[in-house]
């Protein structure tokens, strides 16, 4: 892999509620965000500069944002903000053995809107001071169709000027139309796409699969090169050209909240990968970081109990 100093992770982050007890903890938080926050922390100290592209509005929860991403040494020059538009809102439910639910609120964010107004050149330019690019499903299915499609363009630009674009497929059925819709921006997205993480559960909501093979080769058929099949607690598949390796995580007994799993193994994967690290060197980090942070609650754990990968 070439030379990578910058990245850019885009996305949405939203105001966190979360019952304790008889109260609501308040917090932030966004699959992109989660992943932004972890490889930040890992890569600051090799010289990696980890940008976040959203949009928030002037309110005190955005500005208390922006003051926690640039304490964990976030760049946010590509916030955008909006003078009219808010943050959304989400409230988890967790479960005694450590599953979520989600209730969302989030239909007219500012994070929706980041794009709007914006001069592709000048976009372009930005984003292409960074050598990779890394968003989700869900950091296209909060967009319009317009805006959806112009993010495309833009992404189809920057790869043309040799940015690398990582996909995360994050697929949550409720944030759009149908699976018809969503097969069809995914398809788009990957065909430009040179590393993709894929949670076989969400590709089995989205299409029906009943085996990874099914998942690797259709994504392979798009011209991925570089395949993360994520599958929770068992060991994940890297697929790269026509060699796979499967990478067993360890087991972890003390499972208190799965919230950012999926996220943090994808950062933990891309830290070590980005400076230097083998294929197996980095699921391995990907599935230390994760079952780090499902024992502990929430979604961002404490400086203090992030492991050495």
């Amino acid at each position: 892999m070439n030379v990578i100093n910058r990245v850019a992770i885009i996305g949405e982050c939203m105001v966190e509620l979360k019952k304790n007890k008889n109260s609501l903890v308040q917090s932030f938080g966004g699959d992109t965000l989660n992943t932004a926050v972890y490889l930040s922390r890992l890569t600051q100290q090799q010289g990696i500069t980890t940008s976040y592209v959203t949009g928030l509005g002037t309110d005190p929860f955005s500005r208390e944002m922006l003051a926690s991403w640039q304490d964990e040494s976030i760049n946010t020059e590509m916030v955008y903000i909006s003078q009219d538009k808010l943050p959304g809102m989400y409230a988890i439910e967790t479960t005694v053995d450590g599953e979520r639910s989600f209730f969302y609120w989030r239909n007219d964010s500012a994070a929706k809107y980041w794009l709007c107004d914006r001069e592709m050149p000048a976009l372009v330019n930005k984003l292409c001071e960074h050598q990779m690019v890394y968003l989700s499903g869900i950091s296209l299915a909060i967009l319009s169709d317009d805006c959806r499609q112009k993010l495309i363009e833009l992404l189809t630009l920057c790869r043309e000027k040799g940015v690398k674009i990582v996909f995360d497929n994050n697929y949550r059925p409720a944030l759009w139309k149908d699976n018809g819709v969503a097969q069809k921006i995914y398809k788009q997205i990957l065909s430009i796409t040179d590393i993709a993480f894929l949670t076989f559960d969400d590709e089995q909501l989205l299409y029906g699969d009943a085996t990874e093979q099914q998942t690797i080769n259709r994504t392979k058929a798009l011209g991925v090169n570089e395949i993360v099949i994520k599958r929770g607690e068992e060991e994940c598949f890297v697929i790269i050209g026509e060699q796979c390796e499967a990478i067993a995580s360890a087991t972890v007994h003390n499972i208190i909240d799965t919230t950012a799993a999926g996220d943090s193994f994808s950062a933990g994967y891309l830290a070590k990968r980005i400076t230097g690290g083998t294929i197996e060197q980095s699921a391995l980090a990907g599935h230390t970081l994760a079952g780090t942070v499902i024992q502990h609650n929430g979604a961002i754990i404490s400086r203090g109990v992030m492991p050495t990968i």
